[in-house]
């Protein structure tokens, strides 16, 4: 997957991404098999935003519907983007990544083959998670 810097392409998908530190620790979710995008690898919870929202209510939204946890944005740590494919065109995917503190504790994820874990930085490479979600996380422990 080439990453790239965002370059505020309104004609792609706009999206967040919420890398939850607790303790030291990244909370990583793993994708059900059903999904068509990247089945079953694991990374931090990100998705759409809805047409007027702004990034920051879109990732506490996202985090809320794929992990039940609530979440306060601590700031933005950076942007990534990716091309993908959908019906036959490349679409251009602007994301916008933060770090977000964890205000409730449990997890509760949508479908039953999913898994969560609270990682340390160093053992993020002992589950099958992408470069892409790596890198989205060096953003936020830099900044850290």
């Amino acid at each position: 997957m080439d990453i790239t810097g965002s370059t505020g392409n309104t004609s792609g998908k706009r999206l967040a991404a919420a890398v939850v530190m607790r303790k030291g620790l990244v909370l990583l979710v793993r994708r059900s098999e059903t999904e068509r995008f990247l089945p079953r690898v694991w990374g931090v919870p990100c998705g759409k935003l809805e047409p007027g929202e702004s990034p920051e209510d879109g990732v506490l939204r996202e985090l809320k519907e794929e992990t039940g946890l609530l979440g306060e944005v601590v700031r933005k740590v950076g942007e990534s983007s990716f091309v993908s494919e959908y019906r036959g065109q490349e679409i251009k995917n602007c994301q916008d990544n933060f770090l977000v503190s964890p205000l409730s504790r449990h997890i509760t994820l949508p479908e039953p083959d999913q898994d969560h874990r609270w990682l340390s930085p160093a053992d993020l490479h002992t589950v099958d998670i992408d470069d892409y979600n790596v890198d989205i996380v060096r953003q936020a422990l830099t900044n850290f």
